[in-house]
């Protein structure tokens, strides 16, 4: 495919990528790099799949400043149809020109011998009306007719109906778009083409063909701490490689959403307008909401804190303490609930006296006073009643 001589789009390698991608701010690892080099070595699209927030969308945006093309996104949704994507008829352009032009019509007709001479006349003329001048281009026919070398970035388009997917294929496959009233449009400079997918579901088998594959999934922790320090949050080398580790660990609960990357580097930013030098449970749990968005996954998340910042750290049984050296135990179990047991020696008497004394249980507790529980045992369930027939069934005829 030709590029333009002014298109600075070329990579001279694939080191050549990851040092013009880290100037700009992404850190990529030897794997994403080839990938990029390939895109724009072979003018073959790309699907880059994984979770949300790694950088996918970015990477597009990225691609774009360090070629000097102009971007082009098209954001996917359930529900688009194909006008929202290549391009529609400005119908009330359209009509202002009609009433514009009444009076040349008007001429044309005039000497119509009839009604069919004059339909006729106007046909000739109606591919007035549906030129490049009347035509509204979306982000795909923008990117094939434009001028300019683009990057085209089709965003979750795995939220876009199976109806719109397969639009994308002649854009995808021949670069070129596909206009009934005009004809077909091809790219003179293809564009560079990023789709991203959050993995909702499986896109068909022929979208996949025509792209290059790439799963994006959580980058290293040394990756991860050089995205941050890219970044220019502020925070000190120590305090970031410890939030790193921490978010990490975070990603490891089972969250209904975990951390993303761009999150990291908004807990980064945030720890640092706050003056934090020094990471600890407390500040950490204040600010959590930063990278978590579900009471739940905080509720968990708060939880493991203290174990995150420092891993070394031995937490004390939660409300227990035992000195069996003068052999008193004391038990804390929170609320009204909690109660202390002291005990000296060996006698338990006074310990079984306390355990018996009236009232300790309700009416509802079996064996207490009263009608008993609310719910009983079926006739033949139970472990007792399953006992004693494999009782019976041993017992001689």
């Amino acid at each position: 495919m030709p590029q333009s001589v002014d298109d600075r789009s070329a990579f001279s390698s694939i080191d050549d990528v990851a040092s013009r991608f880290a100037e700009a701010g992404y850190i990529t690892d030897r794997r994403l790099a080839t990938t990029i080099y390939l895109v724009t070595r072979l003018n073959k699209p790309v699907l880059l799949e994984g979770p949300a927030g790694v950088g996918k969308t970015e990477l597009a945006k990225t691609l774009a400043t360090v070629t000097g093309r102009r971007l082009l996104r098209l954001q996917c949704y359930e529900g688009q149809d194909e006008t929202r994507a290549l391009y529609e008829w400005d119908y009330g352009k359209q009509l202002l020109y009609t009433q514009m032009l009444r009076e040349k019509i008007n001429d044309i007709i005039a000497d119509a011998p009839d009604i069919p001479a004059a339909v006729a006349r106007i046909e000739g003329h109606g591919a007035v009306f549906f030129s490049d001048h009347f035509l509204v281009a979306r982000p795909l026919l923008d990117a094939i007719r434009g001028e300019q070398p683009a990057v085209l970035l089709i965003d979750e388009v795995d939220r876009a109906d199976e109806a719109l997917e397969a639009v994308f294929l002649e854009c995808l496959g021949e670069y070129q778009v596909s206009v009934p009233e005009i004809g077909t449009y091809t790219a003179k400079t293809p564009p560079f083409v990023v789709l991203t997918s959050n993995n909702t579901r499986d896109l068909s088998a022929a979208l996949k063909r025509r792209c290059l594959h790439l799963f994006l999934d959580y980058p290293d922790a040394e990756r991860e701490l050089a995205i941050v320090r890219s970044k220019r949050t502020g925070l000190p080398e120590a305090a970031a490689r410890q939030l790193v580790e921490v978010v990490r660990g975070l990603r490891e609960l089972p969250l209904r959403k975990s951390p993303s990357i761009s999150e990291t580097i908004d807990w980064a930013r945030t720890l640092t307008v706050l003056g934090v030098d020094e990471l600890d449970a407390g500040v950490l749990a204040d600010t959590l909401n930063i990278v978590l968005k579900y009471e739940r996954d905080m509720q968990r998340a708060v939880e493991v804190l203290p174990r995150l910042v420092d891993p070394n750290r031995e937490l004390p049984g939660a409300g227990h303490s035992h000195e069996h050296g003068s052999d008193v135990h004391a038990h804390d179990h929170g609320g009204d609930q909690g109660h202390q047991h002291e005990h000296a020696g060996n006698n338990g008497r006074d310990v079984r006296a306390a355990m018996d004394r009236p009232g300790r249980h309700d009416e509802g507790y079996y064996g207490a006073p009263g009608p008993g529980p609310t719910r009983r045992t079926e006739p033949g369930q139970g472990q007792g009643s399953r006992s004693f027939a494999a009782l019976i069934r041993r017992r001689p005829g």
